[in-house]
């Protein structure tokens, strides 16, 4: 499936960044959500630090690659007079081999079956904002997505793990031998605010559908709370950032 309104919106944000909020065609809007997430390069997210991702080896070569997915559940939130309190969504997909251009290979955006067509357009419209990546390919999906998360573990399931999966669990050291590691001095993409990144390896993150499936274990995981709101958007926009 793919609605006409996320690929105009990664068009747009492809081409001339995060586009003004306010207007005719987007409403205002606000999304408080929260992110189990996992990709495969080694703890920690090598995009903070680097300009590429992490090299795996493939039959000799060093191949670079940020494979990914990331299971929300949106906390509270509307899009105009949309509300979006309890949404879920997936996004999966591939960075590619170097962050400086923010050229992503590919993604696929998933929403929860129980969306409305209404949440999922509004849904589309702020997770292009959210990561203003330059995608190869993109497509959506609809699937079942099932999220729970405690204290020291998370797990997420697309159409109960046959698409996709992710599994964090935090693992104690010396320094933490019961509580995760939490950075909170960090910036999430484009968000103004979150309440820290907090460290869990993945015990498997998996996307099981299609020629571009891929699986790791024990690579990078975390979860992170965070605000996204129109107007911090704008005002990001302004100032070329």
């Amino acid at each position: 499936m793919k609605p006409l309104a996320f690929v105009v919106a990664l068009a747009l944000a492809s081409i001339i960044g995060p586009v003004a909020a306010e207007t005719a065609e987007t409403p205002e809007w606000r999304m408080k959500a929260t992110i189990i997430e996992a990709c495969s390069c080694p703890m920690f997210c090598q995009c903070y630090f680097n300009d590429h991702p992490a090299g795996h080896d493939h039959g000799g070569a060093d191949v670079h690659y940020c494979r990914f997915n990331n299971a929300f559940r949106v906390d509270e939130g509307h899009y105009g007079d949309v509300k979006l309190d309890g949404t879920k969504f997936w996004i999966a997909g591939d960075l590619g081999e170097e962050f400086k251009s923010w050229t992503g290979s590919w993604s696929v955006l998933t929403f929860d079956r129980a969306t409305t067509p209404e949440q999922r357009k509004a849904i589309e419209v702020i997770a292009a904002q959210l990561y203003p990546v330059k995608w190869g390919s993109a497509r959506t999906a609809v699937g079942e997505i099932s999220w729970q998360a405690g204290k020291g573990n998370a797990h997420a399931l697309l159409d109960g793990g046959k698409t996709a999966e992710v599994k964090l669990r935090n693992a104690p050291t010396a320094n933490t031998p019961s509580e995760p590691v939490v950075i909170r001095n960090l910036k999430y993409w484009s968000t103004p605010k979150n309440d820290g990144f907090v460290l869990m390896p993945n015990e498997v993150q998996a996307y099981r559908t299609g020629d571009k499936a891929f699986e790791t274990r024990g690579t990078n995981g975390f979860m992170i709370t965070f605000e996204i709101d129109s107007k911090s958007v704008m005002k990001a926009d302004s100032k070329g950032m």
